[in-house]
């Protein structure tokens, strides 16, 4: 019979087997990376005006949309693209030249739309008369370019490790360069947007440093290899992220015409805050998952990959529980402690937001699963009904904060479902076709 220690120890080995490889050194990194996260939202607060902090966060929402929007589907190509290279023993040097050349134009484009749109209203209607705001945006264009590419360049090799140290280093140096600002007493929030924007060139830089064979010679990548993925997934990675904000989105547009008072949807945002944070964590799972995906497809090893994404599954249905009794408990507690007179929701609220939030990590896994298998379109398609979901349901009953709750939860878990259902019908072909999926990956009839 197994002693209790024996026990818990087999626990937490099969925990850990459930996992990819990486999850923990990167999960530490983001769990770093949300701590500063917040102390940098604490001292913004307390130092800047009311106009002031309304341009930062109106900053900060864009370069967390804009940014994931148009460079997260390159460092998901450019991961997935090396670690299956690295599986058939080919180096993946051009694939990250490729898509660095890609980046770079796409960084252009959006820079070039910022800087025509400022004076028509950008600057005024969005950045609330802060000119310095656009600088800033315009250096994380650069910077998280440059930040997307190397993540998905370590994440191709399974340098887990710099990655986890370059999240973690990106908030470390965020909350220091706050803080010496906090401490000389600016009210600037130009300063507070350079301490946001600045801090992952210095991040690219720590991780990279000792690394070696990153980028190794190998066959030419034609520009085909990711770009005719990286428009599909562009549209993709849009979509999730406006449906992991539509709440919000909605309560912010639909609230006007309610009878919702300002403390009422400050307090629904904290809510949606701290639902959010399993999402945010679920970051250091997707960055190892598709790798590891990638290169069993790349391997044909099938059962590897259908048993290794169904025991994630059962985590992620774990976690997305527990997320969901804990909001519906302790939540309002926490939030009460973190957010005190903002705090206005009851259990009910943030556990329907833990629920959608849950159904959005589980849509987010089986889309991880869908990229590995090249099924860019049927994750695109996934998100799109998702948020048809949410229009369809957000009209439905009084209190406008309840509806966007409900939609939440209905529109993530209908996209997880038609996604799970697609993943089924894409795994089937790839076991049968496994070498006609490979020549077609290594052969794209066209080159652009």
């Amino acid at each position: 019979m197994s002693t209790p220690p024996t026990r818990a120890q087999k626990l937490v080995g099969a925990a850990k087997s459930n996992v990819p490889e990486g999850t923990y050194a990167v999960g530490a990194g983001l769990m770093v990376a949300a701590v500063t996260a917040y102390g940098f939202q604490i001292l913004a607060v307390k130092q800047l005006s009311e106009n002031g902090y309304n341009a930062l966060n109106a900053l900060w929402v864009m370069v967390f949309v804009v940014t994931p929007g148009f460079f997260q589907p390159l460092e998901q190509e450019v991961a997935r693209a090396l670690a299956y290279r690295r599986a058939q023993g080919t180096g993946g040097g051009p694939i990250v030249r490729r898509a660095g050349e890609l980046g770079a134009v796409l960084a252009g484009a959006v820079a070039l739309a910022a800087v025509i749109a400022a004076p028509l209203w950008l600057i005024d209607n969005y950045f609330h008369d802060e000119p310095m705001m656009l600088v800033c945006l315009l250096i994380a264009l650069v910077t998280y370019y440059a930040a997307h590419l190397t993540r998905g360049t370590l994440s191709g090799n399974g340098r887990f490790g710099a990655y986890g140290l370059m999240h973690g280093s990106e908030g470390l140096i965020r909350i220091a360069f706050v803080a010496v600002v906090f401490l000389t007493g600016s009210t600037s929030p130009g300063w507070f947007g350079l301490a946001l924007v600045v801090p992952p060139a210095f991040a690219v830089l720590i991780s990279l440093r000792g690394q070696h064979d990153l980028i190794r010679p190998g066959p030419d990548a034609p520009y085909s290899e990711l770009s005719g993925a990286l428009g599909t997934l562009l549209v993709g990675t849009a979509l999730a992220q406006v449906m992991s904000y539509a709440p919000v989105i909605a309560a912010n547009v639909l609230s006007g015409d309610s009878n919702a008072d300002d403390k009422a949807l400050a307090g629904f945002i904290t809510a949606m805050f701290i639902a959010r944070i399993p999402i945010l964590l679920f970051q250091a799972v997707q960055a190892s998952l598709l790798p590891k995906l990638a290169g069993y497809a790349g391997e044909g090893r099938h059962d590897d990959f259908r048993s290794g994404l169904r025991k994630l599954l059962v985590v992620v249905v774990g976690i997305g529980v527990i997320g969901v009794a804990a909001g519906g408990t302790l939540g309002p507690t926490v939030g009460e402690i973190l957010f005190s007179e903002k705090w206005t929701l009851a259990n009910r609220d943030l556990a329907l937001l833990a629920a959608g939030a849950a159904g959005f990590i589980l849509a987010l896994t089986l889309a991880q699963g869908l990229i590995a298998l090249r099924g860019y379109l049927h994750v695109a398609a996934g998100w799109i009904v998702g948020i048809g979901v949410f229009v369809a349901v957000m009209p439905l009953g009084e209190d406008i904060f309840l509806r966007a709750e409900n939609a939440f939860v209905a529109s993530s878990f209908a996209a997880a479902a038609l996604m799970g259902v697609l993943l089924v019908l894409r795994m089937r072909v790839a076991s049968a076709t496994i070498e006609d999926l490979v020549e077609v990956v290594e052969h794209e009839p066209f080159e652009l």
